[in-house]
């Protein structure tokens, strides 16, 4: 009788049950806890997303099944409320004042989101359907809030393959941006210094995120949870007379939502959907999306320096994907790279801050046609 026990104990173990492609999943797991931690790169989500996709490849857990605890985290995921609080705390986090400044920023970021249109065509060629290929192809706004947004609402059986895309790219734009950067532009392009930029009131912050929100809004429906969230939050940040929904926005809002979002994202990556060839696919679209928006950006910022008569260093063009700050940080290190009196932080900003709004809108785009 105690070994019949024993023995149904050992049955009751995951050890007995597990895998080997759980094996696998794990061990992917324990790679990007390392990576955050080791490397740094984006240790925010993606030690919650390893550690997510670890739990979920543990046999007989039951954590992501009607009843566990992933399973009703989960449910912010796939309702689709995640993204847009990260969106509020992103936007209190943010001053809008670089690109108020320099309006023209705008189109940097708005070509910057090109990647997405040319990697969703990438996908349909591929044999993706619609919503899948739109799924993927938001990847190149290197916005991980965004990817997921609308991958939940369009294919959310791909949504741990996207995530895990889309936050590794982020995490790799000091890596990725780089020699894409210094390819499509030449040594004195990365030399040019640009004019500081003016001061910019408290009144045309708030007065721009208004704007922002209502006209966006009025012309996309579709975009409103995002970019409504996003100047919602900046309004916060600027009307200067509500520090404490501010700060809450900026710090235990938006950290612990990324908790809960991080984990259950992680925990859809079980073994049966990731090991597959459409995740090999869909990193290599990934890639290719955010190479694209990338050089997109550089190439107009090209345009924008012929057209202003050298007064725009084609490097801010990068920051246009809305990888917020880190893009714009690689724009000021080549560029002190080129020549150590460049100041393009701010300047930077700008197309950074642009690709933000520009992202919300190219994934309310795809959502109005295909959703």
């Amino acid at each position: 009788m105690l070994a019949e026990k024993l023995i149904s104990l050992l049955y009751s173990t995951g050890f007995v049950t597990v895998s080997l492609k759980q094996l696998i999943m794990i061990l992917i797991a324990i790679i990007l806890i390392y990576l955050a931690i080791k490397k740094q790169y984006e240790p925010l989500l993606l030690i919650p997303i390893g550690f997510g996709m670890l739990l979920a490849n543990i046999p007989l857990t039951h954590l992501m099944e009607p009843g566990g605890l992933l399973y009703y985290l989960y449910q912010g995921v796939k309702t689709g409320i995640y993204p847009p609080l990260i969106f509020m705390g992103v936007g209190a986090l943010t001053d809008f004042g670089p690109l108020i400044a320099n309006p023209r920023s705008i189109l940097l970021g708005a070509a910057a989101q090109v990647g997405i249109f040319i990697t969703f065509l990438g996908a349909v060629f591929l044999g993706f359907s619609l919503p899948e290929a739109a799924s993927i192809g938001i990847i190149g706004g290197a916005d991980g809030p965004t990817a997921i947004f609308l991958t939940s609402k369009l294919a959310p059986h791909l949504l741990a393959q996207i995530a895990v895309a889309a936050y590794s790219y982020m995490a790799l734009v000091p890596i990725i941006q780089p020699p894409i950067m210094r390819l499509l532009t030449t040594e004195e392009e990365r030399k040019i210094k640009m004019e500081q930029l003016r001061p910019v009131s408290r009144k045309e912050k708030i007065v721009f995120a208004i704007m922002i929100a209502v006209v966006g809004i009025f012309l996309l429906p579709s975009s409103g949870a995002l970019l409504g969230s996003l100047m919602f939050g900046n309004l916060l940040r600027e009307s200067g007379v509500v520090d404490r929904l501010a700060k809450t926005a900026q710090n235990e809002l938006i950290n612990i939502i990324t908790i809960f979002l991080g984990l259950t994202v992680g925990a859809t990556a079980s073994a049966e959907t990731f090991l597959s060839l459409n995740t090999i696919k869909i990193i290599i679209l990934g890639l290719v999306a955010f190479a694209v928006g990338t050089a997109c950006g550089v190439l107009f910022g090209k345009l924008m320096k012929v057209l202003t008569k050298g007064k725009i260093n084609p490097l801010i063009g990068a920051a246009g994907v809305s990888a917020v700050p880190m893009a714009a940080r690689v724009v000021q290190k080549e560029g002190q790279k080129a020549n150590p009196g460049n100041f393009l932080l701010m300047h930077a900003m700008g197309p950074n801050v642009a690709g933000v709004i520009g992202s919300a809108i190219a994934a309310g785009s795809l959502l109005a046609l295909l959703g």
